[in-house]
C-alpha cells in the first residue's frame, strides 16, 4: 500500500519573517517513522517544489494521501482533497495537524475520509490497518462496522470518535524521508537547519498561547539519551530546539552542555525562551552560548504592565529590559515577538516604538492579538470579532480580528504599518540580517516585507474610516 504525505504550499499571511524561516515538516517525518516498515511512504513537500499535486499523484499512484494543516490551511486542504477525489474517488484521504487538533470539525467533509485530532503510534497503526483491510475488501462488514479509534474521526462513522483526550506524541522523525528537500530548510538566516524537540508541554500557560493547550500544562521531558542521539544524527550545522521554553530548566541546560563538551559537538543552536527563564538561569545560559547557542526567540509581547498581567506572562516590562541587557552582554541574539493589543491608542503605538528602541532586539516580529477559537480569549472578545471562526484565512495571526477600541480599524492598520516600517528600516531587522546572514537573506526579507506592505496597504484601503 502506497502512502503520500503532503505539506500544502504555505499561505504567506503572517507578519513574521516567513521568507527567511522555512523549517522541515517534522510532523510528517514522525508519521513516516511509524508507517515506513509496513507501507511504501513518500513525503511531498509543496513548499519546496512546484510540481502540481495531481501530477504527483498520477506519478506516485498512492492508495492513501495524508494532508497536514496549520490554522489557516482549511480551505487549501479541502480544495486539495476535492481535486484528489475527483481524480480518483477511492484514494483515502487523511487530514491532520494543528487545525485538526483544535477544530477537527473544520475537515468534516465528503472529500475527507479521516481526521486525526491527535497522532500517536497506536492510533496511526490502528487507522492504517483498518484502511488496508478496507482497500483489500477482506471484510464485508468493515464499511458498516468501522472501529472507533482514539483521536480519529472517520466519515464512515459520521466523524464520531471516542471521548479520549489525547495529545500528539513526539516520535523520533525520520529525516531521511525529506533528504531531497533538506538543503532548503532554514530558520531565519541559518540554512540549512534542522528542528527537534526535547520536551513537550509548558507550565507557564500564557493566555494567548496555543502550544501548551496542544501539548499540556506541564513539561514532559524526553529521555536524555534519545535527545543526545538525535543531536548526534542531525547533519545540519544548525538545530532549532522547538520546546516551548527550553531554557527554563537548569538541569536540562547543563545536561545538554555536558554532552556537547564531552563529544566536542560544534553546532549552532536556536531555541524558544521566556524572559523569566533567562533571568533565572543566567550562568547556565552563558555556558550554553559558549557552546553554540546563537539566538533565542523571546516573547517580550508588550510595553504595558496591564497587558502582561492579562496575558499571564509572569514577568514585568522591567524584567524584559533586564533580560535584554543580559543577552547583549553575553552575545545571545534575541528574536523578539510582540503583540498588538486591540485597545491601544495612537500614543500607545508611539510609546511601544520607543520601548522597542530600549529593548533593541536583533529581530522583531509582530502579530495582532488573535483570540483563536477554542481559547478563553475567544469568549472574552466574542462581541468584538470582525470575522466568524469559519473564515479561516483571516485567523492567520497577521490580520486584525478584534475591533479596535480606541481608533478606527483603518487608523489601527496605519499604526501597525508605521511600526513595521520603523523596525525594518530604522531599527534593526535589515541591518542585522545583512550583517549576520548576507545579502541573499536580505533579499528574502525585502521580498517578504514588500509583500507585507502591499497586504497592509490593501487592508487600509478596505477598512472603513
Amino acid at each position: 500500500m502506497r502512502v503520500l504525505l503532503v505539506r500544502p504550499p504555505r499561505m504567506k499571511q503572517s507578519i513574521n519573517l516567513g521568507e527567511v524561516m522555512y523549517s522541515e515538516p517534522i510532523g510528517l517525518e514522525m508519521v513516516y517513522t511509524v508507517l515506513e516498515n509496513d507501507y511504501e511512504v513518500e513525503i511531498f513537500d509543496m513548499m519546496a517544489e512546484n510540481k502540481d499535486l495531481i501530477e504527483k499523484i498520477k506519478e506516485y499512484a498512492p492508495d492513501i494521501v495524508g494532508l497536514t494543516s496549520l490554522c489557516i490551511d482549511v480551505e487549501p486542504v479541502l480544495s486539495m482533497a476535492e481535486k484528489i477525489k475527483k481524480y480518483k474517488e477511492d484514494i483515502e484521504i487523511v487530514a491532520g495537524g494543528t487545525q485538526a487538533f483544535f477544530s477537527p470539525e473544520s475537515f468534516f467533509s465528503s472529500y475527507i475520509d479521516h481526521v486525526m485530532k491527535f497522532t500517536t503510534e497506536q492510533n496511526l497503526n490502528a487507522l492504517f490497518k483498518y484502511i488496508e483491510l478496507r482497500l483489500k475488501k477482506e471484510n464485508e462488514l468493515l464499511e458498516s462496522d468501522a472501529p472507533l479509534i482514539d483521536g480519529v474521526h472517520s466519515r464512515v462513522n459520521d466523524f464520531k470518535s471516542t471521548e479520549v483526550r489525547g495529545r500528539n506524541q513526539y516520535i523520533k522523525p525520520n529525516r531521511k524521508s525529506t533528504e531531497k528537500y533538506r538543503g532548503e530548510y532554514s530558520y531565519f538566516g541559518y540554512k540549512p537547519a534542522a528542528i527537534m524537540g526535547t520536551a513537550q508541554g509548558c507550565s507557564k500557560g500564557c493566555d494567548f498561547c496555543l502550544r501548551w493547550r496542544l501539548e499540556g500544562y506541564s513539561e514532559s521531558y524526553f529521555d536524555i539519551d534519545s535527545v543526545k542521539n538525535e543531536i548526534r544524527e542531525i547533519k545540519e550545522p544548525t538545530i532549532m530546539i522547538f520546546d516551548n521554553d527550553f531554557l527554563h530548566s537548569k538541569d536540562r541546560i547543563n545536561q545538554v552542555c555536558d554532552f556537547l563538551e564531552e563529544e566536542n559537538i560544534n553546532k549552532n543552536f536556536i531555541c524558544y525562551a521566556s524572559v523569566k527563564s533567562i533571568l533565572e538561569n543566567k550562568d547556565e545560559i552563558k555556558r550554553f552560548v559558549s557552546l553554540g547557542l546563537k539566538a533565542a526567540l523571546v516573547g517580550y509581547e508588550t510595553f504595558k504592565e496591564d497587558d502582561l498581567k492579562s496575558y499571564k506572562k509572569g514577568s514585568t516590562t522591567n524584567d524584559s529590559i533586564k533580560c535584554s541587557m543580559f543577552t547583549k552582554k553575553i552575545g545571545l541574539d534575541v528574536w523578539a515577538s510582540f503583540i498588538f493589543h486591540p485597545d491601544w491608542t495612537k500614543k500607545d503605538f508611539k510609546d511601544f516604538r520607543r520601548y522597542i528602541k530600549i529593548l533593541d532586539p536583533e529581530i522583531s516580529t509582530f502579530s495582532p492579538l488573535t483570540p483563536f477559537p477554542g481559547l478563553p480569549l475567544y469568549e472574552r472578545y466574542r462581541e468584538r470579532l470582525l470575522f466568524p471562526k469559519e473564515d479561516y484565512e483571516k485567523w492567520s495571526f497577521g490580520q486584525v480580528v478584534i475591533k479596535p477600541e480606541n481608533m478606527s480599524l483603518r487608523r489601527y492598520y496605519v499604526e501597525i504599518l508605521k511600526t513595521i516600517i520603523y523596525v525594518n528600516t530604522v531599527r534593526n531587522n535589515i541591518f542585522y540580517i545583512t550583517k549576520k546572514f548576507g545579502f541573499l537573506s536580505l533579499f528574502r526579507l525585502a521580498k517578504g516585507s514588500f509583500g507585507l506592505l502591499g497586504k497592509y496597504s490593501k487592508l487600509i484601503l478596505k477598512s472603513s474610516s
